[in-house]
């Protein structure tokens, strides 16, 4: 059995949740929303890999490479572009 300490970020629930650069939201963001439903589909990949690795190697080669592109996806939408330059190519 799993046991999961309480955990407390000391800012109280306002409604509003942190991006990747400490900006605030409301949770009702579309951002927000675009990220959690990019998670959901992640965790539903996970879960048909489960059931389909052994028998079809195949597609679970393909959903591995759509879950890390969703990972993608999902650190994109948590860290919005600010516009600047990566400094790399």
């Amino acid at each position: 059995m799993v046991k999961l300490n309480k955990i407390y970020t000391r800012t109280g629930d306002d409604g509003t949740t942190g991006l990747g650069t400490g900006e605030r939201r409301l949770k009702s963001d579309l951002r927000v929303d675009a990220y959690g439903t990019v998670d959901e589909a992640n965790a539903c990949i996970g879960i048909a890999r489960v059931h389909t690795a052994a028998i079809h190697p195949a597609i679970d080669a393909m959903l591995s490479r759509i879950q890390n592109d969703l990972f993608d996806l999902g650190a994109d939408l948590a860290v919005p572009d600010d516009g600047k330059p990566l400094g790399y190519e």
